[in-house]
């Protein structure tokens, strides 16, 4: 009944343009993992509104309705009066656990003191639940934000990501797998776009190629014995098209987890694809930088929040101050 079940979500992320190369091979691994682990559970970020569950009646493959199986956005709307630019922050964990105030609240707190309106997205994690369940609940989030631009007060035309870590692999994959939309679907949430106007991604793993050296493969979206076929299907630079949304891409060249490399092989992907990009690493800084504010002997690091508004307000996301 279960590989029913992950089958079918495998078709659902197709209609969503998420992907799905290997959804059937991903189900056989997905199934004997996720039957007996307990939904993780994530303490919210500080200083939001209120949180929305992107699913009021139950997510596609859920296998629980507790706080772990309810993918959720939590909204911090920009002062002041007017339409608002908007970023849904992804924070990042290893597909198993969310630095949901480092890698979340931070940012939306930041952006809000720029009139940004923002939205931390709680995404459901593996041991419990692997691909695509974090795909769907990011394009969701997307769609959720646009189909609502009018009552959340921000353009429609104006929604990025900005990911860190696996967030930002999650960001990264979304900018470049992505719809427009089911016609005529029953959910009017489920007939816009999930395409992201632009996205910010930080420290994350783009590339499963071989050629970078990695301690890992993703277990934590993938399971415990991916496939090539399964790496593949979830390497961004091989979803790369000239439809992928504009990036700012950061990271460090002293990152141990993710090998910078996945950065410079991103940045090359979007530019030979001719998509606009921005490509910022650093020489020190370990991985999980966040915001990269006070870090002791790396001063240099304090400007990335600055490089991020001006590349914003280039491209008329951030409102010039």
């Amino acid at each position: 009944m279960k590989q029913l079940l992950w089958l079918s979500l495998g078709c659902f992320c197709g209609c969503l343009g998420v992907g799905c190369a290997s959804t059937s091979a991903t189900a056989a691994t997905s199934v004997h993992s996720v039957a007996v682990e307990p939904a993780t559970i994530t303490k919210p970020p500080k200083g939001f509104a209120r949180a929305v569950a992107l699913w009021p009646n139950g997510a596609p493959g859920a296998l629980g309705d507790g706080e772990g199986d309810i993918p959720k956005i939590y909204v911090y709307p920009a002062p002041g009066p007017g339409i608002h630019s908007a970023v849904i922050v992804i924070p990042g964990g290893g597909y198993v656990h969310l630095a949901i105030e480092k890698e979340g609240g931070e940012e939306a707190r930041w952006l809000n003191a720029h009139g940004v309106t923002a939205f931390v997205l709680e995404y459901r994690l593996g041991p419990r639940y692997h691909f695509p369940s974090p795909m769907l609940d990011g394009a969701r989030a997307m769609r959720y934000v646009r189909s609502h631009a009018a009552e959340l007060g921000v353009a429609r035309d104006k929604i990025g990501l900005w990911g860190f870590s696996a967030g930002g692999h999650l960001a990264s994959y979304l900018a470049a797998v992505n719809d427009n939309g089911t016609s005529g679907a029953e959910d009017p949430i489920d007939r816009v776009s999930d395409r992201p106007d632009f996205a910010i991604v930080s420290y994350g793993r783009y590339t499963l190629d071989d050629s970078i050296p990695r301690k890992t493969n993703m277990e934590g979206l993938l399971g415990d014995h991916p496939t090539k076929a399964m790496l593949d299907s979830i390497s961004v630079v091989k979803r790369v098209t000239k439809n992928t949304s504009p990036c700012f891409i950061f990271s460090t060249t002293a990152d141990q987890t993710v090998n910078p490399m996945n950065a410079t092989a991103f940045y090359d992907a979007l530019k030979q694809a001719d998509v606009p990009v921005e490509l910022h690493i650093f020489e020190l800084g370990q991985h999980g930088t966040g915001m990269a504010q006070g870090m002791k002997g790396m001063s240099e690091l304090a400007i990335y929040p600055t490089l991020v508004a001006n590349w914003m307000e280039m491209h008329g996301w951030m409102s010039q101050e």
